[in-house]
């Protein structure tokens, strides 16, 4: 085996911002829409998956997440994602679980949910209910691909059934690792388990079986492995980082966990205020670095910086909270800064 390639935390997260769309973005068309939702948009956080559309694509309204290449499914971690139509059965059969209890009891739920449904769509809880399990245990039922949900933020979500898809588990679990390294860079067999929401023996299992596409890289964090077909684009350098975006709690440019989250944000003190115990906040993203959190409530958004920004970040933050694509009628979205530019209005 060659030598690992050694890269750098700025490669990295040049990197990273570049193929995720974040540094400038991009028209709006069905392609578009289906790159910006690669490695799936987790929509747990209501309108998350909205605003990280937003952050990538021009033109973004409040009903674009509704668009008809994508849909919404319990994905990684068996949280709430909108995700590309023809992708479900990455997010969904790629996450199936390796024993066979397992998978049969995956199976026997869609099979009852199905047969009662025949054809109607619900609200979870009626569905669950009626056959005769705890609503939150259909989520498992998710890995089938046989499940779809609409959740807008409001009220319990609604489930449907549909046929499952004909890629097999092993093709669509070495997708949900292409697409895991594509957009995150170098990876560990830790980091996609993590991010995937997958026991560690599947990622192993995925990532031998992606071995001879692969490349040994030594990061910041330690031994790592890449794309072959992404090494020239981590090596180069890429457009320059946009002055500033407002990216929603879960977003997968800081979906993160472990020592991943030290390359995003090396102060210690600063990640406990990003990566929070509960409900994550916003990642304040300005010139390519993370400086601070925001939080929405109905138009009212509190941006939080670590530091001072100057007057043109401090406009342009502003800007990018102004526009949110959110439903607010005639009401507009106010700013309110606290922190080391509260005194800004």
């Amino acid at each position: 085996m060659s030598a690992p390639l050694v890269v750098t935390r700025e490669q990295i997260l040049d990197y990273r911002r570049y193929v995720s769309g974040l540094d400038e973005r991009r028209g709006l068309n069905p392609d578009t829409v289906r790159e910006a939702a690669w490695v799936g948009l987790q929509d747990s956080v209501p309108k998350a998956a909205l605003l990280s559309l937003a952050a990538r694509l021009q033109e973004v309204d409040a009903d674009s997440w509704t668009a008809p290449e994508l849909e919404q499914v319990w994905g990684p971690r068996n949280t709430t994602y909108v995700i590309a139509s023809s992708d479900r059965a990455i997010f969904t059969l790629g996450r199936q679980p390796l024993d066979a209890r397992s998978r049969e009891r995956a199976t026997m739920l869609a099979n009852q949910l199905h047969k009662f449904l025949s054809g109607r769509a619900l609200p979870y809880r009626e569905a669950g209910q009626a056959i005769g399990v705890h609503p939150n245990a259909l989520r498992y039922a998710a890995t089938t691909g046989r499940v779809l949900i609409r959740w807008d933020g409001s009220g319990p979500p609604t489930v449907w059934t549909v046929p499952e898809p004909e890629l097999s588990p092993y093709d669509a679990r070495k997708e949900l690792l292409r697409r895991h390294l594509r957009i995150y860079g170098p990876g560990t067999v830790e980091s996609f388990a993590a991010w995937g929401g997958v026991q560690s023996r599947t990622a192993r299992i995925a990532f031998n079986d992606l071995h001879d596409e692969l490349i040994p890289v030594r990061t910041p964090q330690g031994d790592a492995y890449l794309a072959a077909s992404d090494e020239d684009e981590l090596r180069n350098s890429h457009s320059a980082p946009a002055p500033a975006r407002l990216l929603p709690s879960g977003d997968s440019y800081f979906l993160l966990w472990g020592d991943d989250r030290d390359l995003v944000v090396p102060d210690v003190t600063l990640r406990e205020r990003l990566w929070t115990p509960r409900v994550w906040p916003g990642a304040l993203l300005v010139d390519g670095e993370i400086v601070g959190t925001w939080r929405r409530t109905r138009n009212t958004v509190t941006v939080s910086p670590w530091g001072k920004l100057s007057e043109s970040r401090h406009r342009a933050v502003a800007a990018e909270a102004e526009k949110f694509p959110l439903p607010t009628g005639s009401e507009s979205i106010h700013v309110v800064w606290e922190g080391a530019s509260a005194t800004r209005h």
